[in-house]
């Protein structure tokens, strides 16, 4: 499925909702994400908040940086990981059209039920 974002200039190919919502579907990666949503952090500074290896951390964003919910920078020695907020109003975009989907379907039962029954 191709969604299409209302901008009409972007849309979501069903291998970047795939990958976006298993990179959301674990606990430490959200928490990497919101971490980096509020400002850069190093991998190192990243790896030290979190009871796992460096390699851990690492491979956690990497899974992120696939699913373009964050970029790594390289600054100096380090690489700064920052969260993309865009990537973020792509998938919100898309729960909001299964939202009018579902919300649509929900009206169309009740006037169902709103009818007079036909005997």
């Amino acid at each position: 499925m191709v969604v299409d974002i209302s901008s009409g200039d972007t849309e979501l190919s069903d291998d970047e909702v795939d990958r976006i919502f298993r990179a959301l579907a674990d606990a430490t990666r959200r928490d990497i994400l919101r971490r980096t949503l509020t400002g850069e952090a190093s991998v190192s500074t990243l790896a030290a908040a979190y009871d796992m290896s460096f390699a851990a951390v690492q491979k956690h964003v990497a899974v992120l940086e696939g699913a373009g919910l964050v970029t790594k920078d390289p600054r100096g020695r380090e690489r700064l990981v920052r969260g993309e907020p865009e990537t973020i109003r792509r998938a919100q975009h898309l729960l909001h059209q299964f939202q009018a989907i579902w919300e649509s379907r929900i009206s169309r039962l009740d006037a169902l039920l709103a009818e007079p029954p036909t005997t």
